[in-house]
């Protein structure tokens, strides 16, 4: 069973997308999506520097769009049939809407411009950031936040939390480490996926109203709690809590497991996700589909498992 994983904020880096535009066809699909989205992604992914397209308006579409555009070459010739499902992490859920066909993309580019300038917009009223934590143990972990006011944002398996809140307290967190771990500061606008998104939230539950989902065609996992959805219309709903809420990417993986997940394909920006599966689910087969180049083996896993 192949599972399709699109990454999430942080996977972007400068001109990522210059390979995929060589193709005009793809050209013509990302110009549609920046219509939607409210925002040049052919200017950010081929030109814009690091600091630009860290800008969370910017990479949350951008990081949407390259998922769609590999998707759409992935899952051509009928292959959508032969995966076992899709899954996203953090804003890569709405890349997983859409290919799922939950959200058509017009709609998906759409609902993540706002989410971008929503988060965006949240993020400026209170300096917040996230720090990594890596090692050490879980409980003594969560009951260091709670001293320090602090929240995990993201659970991402082997090892890996990522913990967000004020600044002062994050530094606090650096310095006094729990034991057996380490803090690493992540170069991110704010505290995502904490209380300090409620602005957000509220914004997105309007733009979640104006939206005609429809239940998924194949399989699909939510960061909630990492079970699978099978509605569409409750699937949009977990999409706009999960702005303020962690995201459970090690509940998701341990479901990839206990669906006797085969491989791995992981969608443009690719590297992170499949990164954590190397540790989490170690021996399965993984595919970072980075480029075009890269399609012809993530195809090649499909069709083993065929």
């Amino acid at each position: 069973m192949i599972v399709v994983v699109c990454p999430g904020q942080g996977s972007q880096t400068p001109g990522f997308l210059a390979p995929w535009l060589a193709d005009s066809a793809r050209a013509a699909q990302l110009d549609a999506y920046s219509q939607a989205a409210g925002v040049d992604l052919a200017l950010h992914g081929t030109e814009s520097d690091a600091d630009t397209i860290r800008d969370t308006s910017i990479a949350q579409p951008l990081i949407v769009a390259a998922g769609l555009l590999t998707l759409d070459a992935l899952l051509a010739d009928g292959r959508a049939e032969r995966i076992g499902g899709i899954a996203g992490h953090s804003v890569g859920e709405i890349t997983a809407a859409a290919g799922t066909g939950v959200l058509s993309s017009a709609d998906a580019l759409r609902f993540v411009g706002e989410r971008g300038r929503a988060m965006s917009d949240a993020a400026a009223q209170t300096p917040t950031g996230m720090s990594a934590v890596l090692g050490g143990d879980e409980s003594a972990l969560l009951a260091r936040l709670a001293e320090l006011g602090l929240e995990p944002a993201n659970f991402n398996g082997g090892g890996q939390i990522v913990v967000a809140g004020a600044l002062d307290a994050l530094e606090t967190l650096k310095a006094e480490p729990p034991t057996g771990s380490r803090v690493i500061p992540l170069q991110v606008a704010g505290a995502f996926h904490t209380r300090y998104m409620a602005p957000a939230v509220a914004h997105l539950t309007e733009v979640a109203a104006t939206l005609s989902p429809t239940d998924p065609a194949q399989t699909l996992w939510t960061n909630n709690d990492g079970r699978v959805v099978t509605s569409g219309t409750e699937f949009v709903d977990l999409l706009v809590g999960q702005v303020s809420s962690p995201v459970r990417w090690d509940l998701c993986m341990a479901a990839f497991a206990d669906a006797g997940v085969t491989g791995i394909i992981e969608l443009a920006p690719a590297g992170a996700l499949v990164g954590l599966a190397k540790r989490a689910l170690k021996g399965v087969p993984t595919v970072a589909v980075k480029t075009p180049d890269d399609l012809p083996a993530a195809i090649e896993l499909i069709e083993q498992a065929a």
